[in-house]
């Protein structure tokens, strides 16, 4: 990775795992100015795996549909934004160790969140029940 500020090769000085969001916490020194940044490094999850609907169609997984769907459901909370991101990359993460070559069936992903969002708000699991349904 190049330098944020001037552009010259960087080294990893430190690296972890963050298993609860799945991706990778590095601090970065440029080896020109001596510059020292952190980077957040995650799977880009849109080109890794597909989501097959009920007809069979296949399409990108969207992250930002899931959260948006999850917003709205917990739209009467004041931390509406922090808990449907939250809540997201759980789901996600549950998903995704659920995929065969590379495939995740929509139903999959509903049930999911539809348990995850009862543990957490029930009236928001609700809701989401509601539109998500007849998928």
């Amino acid at each position: 990775m190049v330098c944020v500020y001037c552009g010259s090769e960087t080294h990893v000085n430190n690296s972890r795992h963050q298993k609860r969001v799945n991706q990778v916490w590095r601090r970065r020194i440029c080896k020109n100015c001596g510059a020292t940044f952190t980077t957040h490094e995650t799977a880009d999850l849109a080109s890794a795996l597909r989501v097959k609907n009920r007809g069979g169609k296949l399409s990108p997984l969207s992250r930002d549909k899931l959260l948006l769907s999850l917003y709205k459901s917990l739209g009467h909370r004041r931390t509406a934004l922090s808990d449907a991101s939250g809540l997201c990359d759980t789901i996600l993460a549950k998903v995704a160790k659920t995929a065969q070559n590379g495939v995740i069936e929509a139903t999959s992903i509903i049930q999911t969140a539809t348990v995850t969002l009862n543990r957490f708000d029930t009236a928001a699991s609700t809701h989401y029940q509601a539109f998500h349904r007849g998928l």
